[in-house]
């Protein structure tokens, strides 16, 4: 192993606790030195790492439950009982794969594009349990991918019967029981969560899963992670929008996503958002709330009263007074997590924050506002675990900002709760005593005066590079289309589109070099870079060397493009394979569930380090959708419900990624891609207020705070025109009003309508594309090409475009190609 992958694995296995928390936790842990344990559960011996597809990572080594438990000393008991389990698993996966391929034949389509990300549903089992030790461990586990969405059925979202039987006979069984959650989302835990006294969320950690996992039962590290999603019986999510729909997805709830629906409606979830056990307690007190103009700044103190070492996370809420706009409850506007404190020990944390960042887009006059009446703020350490600390009074309405309104229009208006719970009837029983009065709370009055109204400037001229001026018509065409692989849309598929780095995802064009475009190379994301294990360069460029799909997709590809794909070939005079192995990162909603942008910069400057290494110039990551429902399949890969949460972290990683000279980051999917049913084709019918709210919020924290250097446009369509098609979200919102100066990339476009035999919705043109603003079409193909030299000829693209996009798309390369230039 080399020496920067064991650096990276010891920062990793140290701070990976900080992702991790109990949802319920008597005294029985951490227990004070190895011992026998009965181990148990699908998660046992195939833990998983993280979520499949794009996101997977070729790490030379992972550590399982099982091998982590072991190799911290555990005797581990039930070896038949692992082993019994792995020959109903396999069956199982044999018929699923069948299934699968005879569900595409029967709708006429490429079986590894019909079974992307399909994940086989837990089987049920009776497998005989009987008491080992005095300890037992069941690893639940939980996996889902890009390409499909999970489902509200056994095996999946709700537990198998097998599995509750198993969990509730072990808790009765045995004198210690560990209920551990090593998953990729929110699982329906009515069935067992009343009545396991100990359950930790462990999460998807990366290569150092089980390590961490023996850590935390040893003591050796502590949770102190918070839900960056809410946890609740399925039957208690909000279901008034659509979800899973072929063609058009309506998001009715409007801005009522996640704790926003729980806490304005009243309804009590089995574990609120921000919610997080430890191994001690915590006291939050507001100290001080101050104001100068609308900056609002809490001081408080942080006590641990309990007799472990631990971190608390202490969150900000802002409840905003129901005037014109409807309101929800309260949403996040701030939060700080202290150092670690032994037992005893106080801090003092401080969180500071804009009044304007929570104001409300009127679509009706296009302008975000803040309306009069008295704002409430709390202070707390989860979303139903708080008691107001200022009441700050808004004399008069205040214009924050005036905007362009969007093309967009719905064929439904927002739902709004019929009877919203107000703060004078809201109970709170989690919080330290009953809810403050408003007349024992820090009274703030604010006045227009203390705010500034943003002016957009719209339709600025981009100054155009003049080498960029000197390009043919074919050649700027070119600047923007990929470097596309004559092997086609499959090589795409499995990762062999780069030619400079084995396995990245794809790169811009190598034609233009001599007019002085390096070439930018692109890896996948968001858990690490997916890169081949192993490669070597010959004349055509660098190649795989042995396999580098996609786990599960060779079952399904054709045996002549496996045995392509799987070659390896002979070794000859002089070639020379080297090593690619990057490190796996935890999933992205365990990152967030950390509450520390300086966790989240340290996992971001792992992956800058490695991309500097393996000479990779973007990073196709962080990813940062709204987890709007807990069945999007890559769910794994966002980081939170909240659009505060999402803009923050993806901030931090990208602040650690580009701290490394020629290292950049793409934040994606923009925008509101929120399932993978029929991604490509999708069409997301969002309010113009919803959009802005909850689904942009977070791109334009990220873009404000870091800077990244590209963005990726979504695969769905939005209100009926493909996102990277919109002229308006890529030019009026992404450039001017958010200040977005960099690339626009599309995802990878590839196959076009081949892969469907019938769609509602067209597939982008490159073309189109090209006009919207769209700086880079990818992967790319000849037909891409093609069609966008087309509509210049036919003068439905003007050269003046192509010429901005070269322009942005050369302005990045020499920035990021320095070892080019030296």
């Amino acid at each position: 192993m080399n020496d920067y992958e064991k650096e990276h694995l010891a920062r990793l296995r140290k701070a990976n606790a900080e992702c991790t928390l109990f949802l319920k936790r008597k005294d029985d842990f951490p227990i004070k030195e190895p011992c026998e344990v009965a181990l148990y559960g699908n998660g046992a011996r195939h833990t998983i790492k993280g979520g499949t597809g794009s996101g997977e990572v070729n790490s030379r080594v992972f550590t399982s439950a099982l091998r982590g438990l072991k190799e911290a000393g555990f005797k581990v008991t039930t070896m038949e009982w692992l082993d019994a389990y792995d020959g109903i698993r396999k069956s199982a996966q044999q018929a699923f794969v069948l299934e699968n391929k005879r569900r595409a034949k029967e709708k006429h389509k490429l079986a590894a594009i019909e079974a992307m990300g399909a994940v086989m549903p837990e089987p049920d089992y009776d497998i005989p349990i009987k008491k080992m030790c005095d300890m037992a461990i069941y690893v639940l586990a939980r996996v889902s991918g890009e390409g499909s969405d999970r489902l509200p059925q056994q095996g999946d979202v709700f537990l198998t019967d097998t599995e509750t039987r198993d969990i509730l006979k072990l808790q009765e069984m045995y004198p210690k029981f560990l209920l551990v959650l090593n998953v990729c989302g929110p699982v329906d835990l009515s069935t067992v969560g009343d009545k396991v006294d100990n359950i930790l969320l462990l999460s998807q950690l990366g290569v150092e899963t089980g390590a961490v996992l023996a850590d935390l039962i040893l003591g050796r590290s502590y949770p102190s992670g918070k839900l960056a999603t809410t946890w609740a019986d399925w039957n208690d999510y909000c279901n008034v929008g659509d979800f899973g729909t072929e063609d058009d997805t309506r998001y009715v709830e409007g801005i009522y996503v996640g704790y926003r629906y729980f806490d304005s409606i009243g309804k009590k979830a089995r574990f609120p958002f921000g919610f997080g056990l430890g191994y001690t307690t915590f006291a939050v007190h507001a100290e001080d709330v101050t104001a100068e103009k609308e900056n609002i700044r809490v001081r408080a103190s942080v006590e641990n009263t309990g007799s472990f070492a631990g971190r608390e996370v202490v969150q900000l809420y802002l409840s905003c007074p129901q005037g014109k706009l409807d309101q929800p409850y309260q949403q996040l506007v701030g939060f700080a997590k202290t150092e670690e404190l032994q037992a005893g020990e106080s801090a003092t944390i401080h969180i500071e924050f804009k009044i304007s960042d929570a104001a409300s887009y009127d679509s009706e006059k296009s302008r975000y506002i803040l309306d009069s009446g008295e704002y409430i703020l709390r202070l707390g350490s989860s979303s139903t675990a708080t008691e107001p600390v200022a009441v700050i009074k808004l004399e008069e309405k205040v214009i924050v900002r005036k905007v362009r309104k969007l093309r967009d229009v719905t064929n439904f208006t927002d739902w709004k709760p019929e009877s919203p719970v107000t703060d004078a009837g809201k109970e709170n029983p989690e919080a330290d005593g009953k809810e403050k009065s408003a007349d024992t709370t820090v009274q703030i009055s604010l006045t227009p005066d203390d705010f500034s109204m943003t002016t957009v400037i719209y339709d600025r001229e981009c100054e155009i590079d003049p080498v960029v001026q000197t390009l043919s018509e074919e050649e700027l065409v070119c600047a923007g289309i990929g470097a596309y692989d004559s092997r086609g849309m499959i090589a795409s598929v499995i990762g062999e589109s780069g030619r400079t780095v084995a396995g990245a995802a794809g790169e811009t064009t190598g034609l233009l070099h001599e007019k002085g475009f390096p070439t930018v190379v692109m890896a996948d994301g968001p858990a690490g870079l997916r890169l081949a294990r192993l490669a070597y360069n010959d004349a055509k460029g660098a190649h795989s060397y042995g396999p580098n799909s996609i786990s599960g997709i060779d079952d399904y590809l054709p045996k002549f493009i496996r045995k392509w794909k799987n070659r390896q070939p002979k070794m000859k005079p002089g070639m020379v394979v080297k090593e690619q192995y990057a490190t796996a990162l935890p999933i992205g909603t365990a990152i967030a569930q950390s509450f520390n942008t300086d966790y989240a910069k340290m996992c971001g400057d792992i992956v800058g380090d490695e991309m500097e290494r393996f000479g990779i110039h973007l990073w196709l990551a962080p990813a940062l959708n709204i987890q709007r429902s807990i069945l999007c399949g890559r769910n794994f890969e966002y980081y939170s419900e909240d659009p505060f949460v999402s803009g923050v972290m993806a901030a931090a990683i990208t602040d650690g990624v580009q701290e490394h000279p020629g290292c950049g980051t793409v934040i994606k999917h923009f925008a509101a891609n929120n399932q993978e049913t029929n991604r490509y084709n999708n069409n997301s019918m969002v309010s113009e207020r919803a959009l802005r709210e909850i689904y942009l919020r977070g791109f334009e924290i990220c873009l404000s705070h870091a800077k990244p250097c590209a963005v990726m446009t979504s695969y769905n369509l939005l209100n009926g025109t493909h996102t990277s098609e919109r002229r308006d979200l890529i030019e009026d919102v992404l450039r001017s009003e958010f200040g977005f100066d960099g690339v626009v990339m599309t995802d990878w476009i590839t196959g076009g309508r081949m892969l469907y035999d019938s769609v509602q919705y067209p597939m982008p043109d490159a073309g189109r594309v090209a006009k919207a603003g769209g700086d880079l079409f990818m992967p790319g193909s000849k037909a891409d090409y093609k069609r966008c030299l087309s509509m210049v000829r036919s003068g439905h693209l003007g050269r003046k475009q192509l010429e901005i996009n070269a322009t942005r798309i050369r302005r990045m390369a020499r920035k990021l190609a320095i070892k080019e230039q030296q």
